[in-house]
């Protein structure tokens, strides 16, 4: 075996990985990269720009309040990329979730659910049961929240991936699966939305937001 050859079978082992990290198949977008058609929230917190969802907050907003999906989904694979600006802020991907009603108490644009946490902290990974009563569905031991600490990027891009299946959730973090979960009493159907959190003031950008619904 020459030298290029064994250079060019070890380029190759190298890409292969990220190529099947990079599968896509009998996937669609839930976002055009251009409007938040699909979508309903704030206007004053969302909008779109260079092909990005970007959610802005000084945290002075009565409630934590959501960019919402006009679609529910019951079982899928959902792919989201998203970038916390300074890592700094609270945030979440909402799944299966209820958008609920406006009162005296709640406005518009609330949500409870299964939400996939985004944070600058120890949360970062959980799975949190929002506006439910739940609280922590799933939490991180230390061992975890190092490898989460270790594998997040902080100035650029994550991606989670979210499989809601059935009554089997799991939650896969830039490679590390932090949630696998069994859990008969969730909700099995609901729609998707993305976070802000009130009382932080952050910066928060979605993109390549992709669903393969299961049957």
């Amino acid at each position: 075996m020459t030298k290029l050859t064994a250079l060019m079978m070890t380029t190759l082992l190298c890409i292969a990985p990220l190529a099947q990290a990079e599968d896509n198949d009998g996937f669609q977008s839930l976002f055009d990269g251009k409007t938040l058609s699909g979508w309903h929230g704030g206007d004053a917190y969302w909008s779109v720009k260079d092909g990005e969802i970007v959610g802005v907050t000084d945290g002075d907003i009565p409630a934590n309040t959501f960019l919402v999906s006009d679609k529910p989904y019951s079982n899928f694979i959902l792919k989201v990329k998203w970038k916390l600006h300074g890592h700094k802020g609270n945030s979440g991907i909402q799944f299966r979730s209820e958008e609920l009603e406006v009162n005296d108490k709640t406005p518009p644009h609330c949500v409870k659910g299964y939400q996939a946490d985004i944070a600058d902290n120890h949360f970062l990974g959980i799975l949190y049961g929002e506006r439910t009563g739940r609280g922590i569905i799933v939490n991180l031991d230390a061992d975890m929240q190092k490898k989460v600490a270790d594998a997040i990027n902080q100035d650029g891009w994550n991606e989670y991936v979210i499989t809601a299946n059935g009554d089997h959730i799991t939650q896969v973090l830039n490679g590390v699966t932090t949630v696998d979960l069994d859990d008969p009493e969730g909700a099995k159907t609901g729609i998707i939305a993305l976070q802000l959190h009130r009382g932080h003031n952050m910066k928060i950008a979605f993109k390549d937001i992709l669903i393969k619904e299961l049957k």
